[in-house]
């Protein structure tokens, strides 16, 4: 055979291989494309740093059998940008110290990952327009009474375009070491921002790969990244241009939620303007009655129904009161009152202080508008619906010394 002919065989041998190894993949991709993988589950209670790294490994290796993610060519996995939604706990819908250590964390891990997998972005609306890929996360306490229970880290990696869960992994941790003091804006929030888009985030991030991610959430994805531009702008002290963010996030389409109202809400507050502190207070206790449901931090000194001596802290509550009572005379609705309290002191003694101080709510109420007195009913529930559990009795677990307005049917 001549040279010229040897050297031919040898260009179509490799062209062969590589149309060879090129239909290969595609023939895999296609057999990966037609069913969702598995998402990655680990139930050993492990140290939170180790935790982290079981769940974003077992995000990473779900996604290298996607078809975005296969290599090309020379087993080259081409790294993806994605945006991630900030992390939030599970049972309060707060950014807090630990929720974002576990973003910092994973993204500590994925950067140290030599093979495959995706570089995260801040959560932006530029960012946002330009990825294929959307990360959230919640940290959820397991149930038990303990006040130290392990923690379950969930991460789901959504297709934007499609809003299809496409990985998902979860792994406990033990809380040890925690800080879980809220961020600012939570901290000095007045009410629990939890409302069906924080919901949907938290659905979403414990949804199988293969299903769809939560509705509410993702048609609210483009808005919820300039509520989080808000929220740092507060968090950083910087409140005209927070009050700004947030009147422009109201704005656009799925911008009126409880985020965002109480966002309107406090940077008024912080920049003096009490007319329009209390309209916006007004507006997020309409929000709420709408919804059914309403918890608002009123804070009472130890052992007692009086407020917190703090005239800081308790200086908006007849305020406050006198915004649920003008909002919930014109709705006409009627309320059940719960009073909470954190885990602490035996359960009968926090029984019979939950419900003194809801009944005390309820008769300031009644002075502020005497047709809500009828159509009000006040009850405790002590600390058997805690949100947190901690028992610090400061700024960690201020939402379990709640009062909250349930609507419920006039009979």
């Amino acid at each position: 055979m001549s040279s010229a002919g040897h050297t031919n065989r040898i260009n179509f041998s490799a062209h062969l291989g590589r149309v060879i190894a090129l239909g290969c993949m595609a023939v895999l991709a296609g057999c990966l494309a037609t069913g969702p993988t598995q998402p990655t589950v680990s139930t050993n209670e492990r140290s939170f740093s180790e935790a982290v790294v079981i769940a974003t490994d077992g995000l990473v290796s779900q996604t290298q059998k996607l078809p975005a993610f296969l290599a090309k060519m020379e087993s080259k996995i081409v790294r993806k940008n994605v945006v991630v939604d900030p992390m939030i706990d599970a049972a309060s819908g707060q950014q807090t110290q630990t929720t974002q250590l576990l973003e910092r964390r994973i993204g500590e891990r994925l950067a140290a990952r030599k093979e495959g997998g995706f570089d995260l972005l801040p959560f932006k609306t530029e960012n946002l327009a330009k990825v294929q890929y959307l990360l959230t996360g919640t940290l959820t306490r397991q149930p038990g009474t303990a006040v130290k229970r392990p923690l379950n880290i969930n991460l789901a990696l959504v297709e934007i375009k499609t809003g299809q869960v496409v990985a998902q992994a979860s792994a406990l941790a033990r809380d040890d070491g925690l800080n879980h003091t809220p961020l600012a804006i939570y901290q000095d929030s007045p009410v629990l921002v939890k409302d069906k888009v924080i919901e949907g985030y938290i659905s979403t991030s414990s949804t199988p790969p293969g299903s769809a991610a939560n509705a509410v959430y993702m048609e609210r994805v483009a808005v919820a990244s300039v509520i989080n531009e808000a929220g740092s702008l507060y968090n950083s002290e910087r409140y005209q241009e927070s009050l700004a963010k947030y009147q422009e996030a109201r704005g656009q389409t799925g911008g009126e939620q409880l985020r965002t109202l109480n966002g309107i809400y406090l940077n008024n507050v912080k920049l003096g303007r009490i007319a329009e502190a209390e309209s916006a207070f007004g507006q997020i206790v309409a929000y709420g009655l709408r919804a059914n449901k309403l918890d608002v931090k009123f804070l009472f000194n130890p052992g007692s129904t009086e407020f917190w001596s703090d005239p800081k802290i308790s200086g908006p509550y007849p305020m406050w009161l006198r915004q649920i009572a003008k909002e919930g005379a014109g709705a006409r609705v009627c309320m059940v009152i719960v009073g909470h309290t954190s885990h602490t002191g035996s359960e009968q003694t926090n029984d019979t202080l939950s419900l003194q101080r809801a009944t005390f709510i309820q008769q300031r109420l009644a002075s502020e508008s005497s047709g809500l007195g009828q159509r009000t009913k006040a009850s405790g529930m002590g600390w058997r619906e805690n949100l947190v559990g901690s028992g610090s009795d400061n700024a960690v677990d201020a939402l379990d010394r709640r009062v909250e307005f349930r609507v419920e049917p006039c009979n």
